[in-house]
């Protein structure tokens, strides 16, 4: 299939198109570059060892985003594109819900007038809000905490109801977790502007000199080292995900389909830190710090659906994201070039 990837040349984005042309797939990238560096495209290409297309289109612009797909012949949308920083998003509340929103009414608007019927979404696991149970599985209610949830709980009920109001629309909605880790190569990895706000970028760049330590936040969890933990996600088996999905998608006759893209277990601040000292061979310097506002003791995913469904699960280990992440990482300590 042609497959239109918006926000392709971003860390998952990225992933995913290779994943795509190994299965045989015309991977077509999009992307405004405004949170990517367009200096990612060559390493890909290397990777594919093909030449990739590539559009530069920002997707809130409705009459560009319709000429880019109307001249597309595309089959199906995998669609990364839009804002993901937490923290961001509660300072520029606005900005979220213009460039995440805006650009899924783009994309479906063009998708509806130009015969495309298949989207697989990147959505979240912050969807299930601040209370859900775990392990987090794809029945629960949703909710969120901050804009950025709130955009991603949006989105999906845009494309669930799309989907009712065109019986040919087939959807993916790909909840996931904590992606991390990097190619095997140690080409293309994630880079993200400014202080990372997740754990592993902000470990790597500890580990490479480029900050002087990881701030733990909070040692009081009820968990069995206090401290908070998660569902890490090697992001070659989240792309493998996005793969699967779309495959999957083919062969339904309509409607929505939503996965969790998880491993189901969850690995705390102190065992990532362990871990990722043994790949990078050095003890990282560490401050604990006051709990965040916001922040749960417990986060994982209930990935059985997708197994059961896609035939799909996380085959990676925690010490095999961080010996990847350090691989990328020290290789490029300074991320891409600009």
């Amino acid at each position: 299939m042609r497959i239109l990837v918006s926000g392709g040349a971003g860390f998952i984005g990225s992933h995913t198109t290779l994943q795509l042309i190994a299965a045989g797939h015309d991977a077509v990238v999009v992307d405004d570059f405004s949170r990517s560096k367009r200096s990612v495209l060559p390493r890909l290409e290397a990777l594919a060892g093909r030449p990739i297309e590539v559009r530069v289109v920002d997707l809130t612009d409705r009459a560009a985003t319709d000429e880019l797909v109307a001249g597309g012949s595309f089959d199906a949308v995998i669609h990364f594109a839009g804002l993901k920083a937490v923290g961001e998003s509660v300072e520029k509340p606005l900005d979220y819900y213009r460039v995440n929103i805006g650009s899924t009414l783009s994309l479906l608007s063009a998708m509806g007038r130009h015969g495309v019927a298949r989207i697989v979404f990147s959505s979240s696991a912050t969807v299930y809000g601040a209370d859900a149970a775990v392990p987090m599985k794809e029945d629960l209610p949703t909710s969120a905490t901050n804009p950025y949830g709130w955009t991603k709980v949006m989105q999906e009920q845009i494309l669930r109801d799309a989907a009712v109001a065109d019986p040919t629309l087939r959807v993916a909605l790909l909840r996931y977790f904590n992606p991390v880790g990097a190619h095997a190569s140690g080409t293309i990895g994630e880079d993200p502007s400014g202080i990372p706000n997740n754990l592993m970028p902000l470990i790597a760049q500890v580990a490479v000199g480029r900050r002087d330590r990881v701030l733990i936040y909070g040692d009081d969890y009820p968990t069995p080292d206090g401290t908070g933990r998660r569902d890490y996600l090697h992001v070659e088996d989240l792309a493998a995900g996005h793969v699967a999905a779309l495959d999957r998608i083919g062969s339904v006759a309509a409607g929505v389909s939503t996965w969790n893209l998880g491993t189901g277990t969850p690995t705390s601040v102190k065992e990532m830190l362990d871990s990722f000292s043994r790949a990078c061979g050095h003890e990282l310097p560490v401050e604990v710090a006051p709990r965040r506002p916001g922040d749960i003791a417990e986060s994982y995913a209930d990935p059985s659906l997708a197994e059961a469904e896609l035939g799909w699960r996380a085959t990676r280990t925690i010490d095999q994201m961080c010996a990847d992440t350090w691989r990328w990482q020290s290789s490029n300590p300074d991320g891409y070039p600009d």
